[in-house]
């Protein structure tokens, strides 16, 4: 039951933030957006959440996920129903509450996951939570261009919010508290070097993935003539490979009982395909059309294993400041990374901003060989027999 309510939760708060852009050519028509304008209309959301979450994390750790977390998804779909109202500028205000409130499920319900499963399967019970970030930019990039199709788009933006606050109803009923709570004694995650190194690295790989997100469909639209819908159902198509990658990366971690090592292999993988294209940009649609998909698909590999490597670095009963702190770096790195490229789509044109996107997948890969070699090992799961967690489960 936590899974599957964490797993809506951050579905419907990443129905926004990664939906939003299957009906951006729409909206930038219906707000007089430029694409700089609308990178920074992105990055007002990743903005709020960079600002507000590890108030989560600490409030989570003292007083457990259920309320924060039914009360932070409502408050999301209340900030983006009043970005509706008016222009821009106050879209961009909605925005950034829908980021401030709804980073809530990212740490939430990964500390509740973390709590309610053992290292044996946190792996891959984690990659399962982690699908619903796909699972929910999936959903709203098929449903909402032929719903907005016609009509005013802000109509899909209202439907996000009902959303939301059916999300926050149901957690409220169904989540349970992990029920673990901090050492008084702890050694605090933000004096942990090795989170630190690990939220560095997670932020370099982040900015790829927001770039996909935010700017394959616009991509389609412009330069290949692709219509909103068909834009749509490309992103749709990274979205849903994203999900099942998520999980069998989670599982694949498990198996090793190993996560930076994996880690580190995604990281080179990303900084390789995003490589490859540029030079492909000239090929034809279908060609252009799977390389982006294989590229998205292998940018969302890798979040599942940072964010189970932050629970499990984290001292006992700290594991929603250290994800607090991991999810942190990701949003910041995100705010900037909207603006920075679709800025950089216009001044050097789509080839360079593609190629650009390689940078930080490769530095991230040379920065986690310290956290790899130090990285404490267990008996991997045999293979055949089912994995059991290692600690009891808390009791609700």
């Amino acid at each position: 039951m936590v899974l599957a309510l964490g797993m809506g939760a951050q579905a419907a708060f990443s129905a926004i933030f990664q939906g939003f852009p299957a009906i951006g050519p729409a909206l930038r028509g219906e707000f007089g957006l430029s694409l700089a304008g609308f990178g920074a209309i992105l990055g007002a959301m990743t903005l709020g959440a960079t600002l507000s979450l590890v108030p989560w994390g600490l409030l989570i750790d003292r007083m457990g996920e259920r309320w924060p977390l039914s009360v932070g998804i409502a408050a999301c779909g209340l900030s983006l129903w009043i970005g509706t109202l008016g222009g821009s500028g106050i879209l961009a205000v909605g925005l950034l509450g829908v980021g401030a409130f709804g980073a809530v499920s990212n740490v939430a319900s990964g500390s509740a996951v973390a709590g309610w499963f053992g290292p044996a399967e946190r792996g891959m019970a984690l990659g399962i939570r982690q699908a619903a970030v796909p699972l929910g930019g999936a959903i709203a990039a098929l449903a909402l261009p032929p719903f907005v199709a016609g009509r005013d788009p802000r109509a899909g933006l209202v439907a996000l919010a009902v959303v939301c606050w059916a999300m926050g109803i149901a957690c409220a009923v169904g989540v349970k508290d992990a029920g673990v709570r901090p050492k008084e004694r702890a050694r605090g995650p933000f004096r942990d070097r090795r989170l630190w190194r690990l939220a560095l690295a997670s932020a370099l790989l982040v900015a790829s993935q927001i770039s996909v997100i935010g700017f394959v469909a616009i991509f389609l639209h412009d330069e290949r003539d692709f219509s909103d819908v068909a834009a749509g159902v490309s992103l749709a198509s990274i979205q849903v490979a994203g999900i099942g990658v998520r999980i069998a990366v989670g599982r694949w971690s498990d198996r090793l009982a190993l996560r930076l090592a994996p880690l580190r292999r995604m990281a080179l993988a990303m900084g390789v395909v995003w490589l490859v294209i540029p030079v492909l940009l000239d090929a034809p649609d279908p060609v252009v059309v799977a390389a982006l998909v294989v590229a998205g698909t292998v940018s969302f590999s890798w979040n599942g294993l940072s964010f189970t490597a932050a629970a499990e670095l984290a001292p006992e009963g700290r594991s929603g400041t250290a994800i607090a702190l991991q999810q942190t770096a990701l949003f910041a790195a995100a705010a900037a990374a909207a603006p920075l490229f679709g800025g950089l789509v216009t001044a050097a044109g789509w080839r360079v901003a593609f190629a650009v996107l390689a940078v930080g997948p490769l530095v991230a890969w040379r920065l986690l060989a310290t956290l790899v070699r130090s990285e404490p090992g267990r008996p991997p799961t045999p293979k055949g027999r089912p994995s059991r967690p290692s600690a009891e489960r808390p009791t609700s």
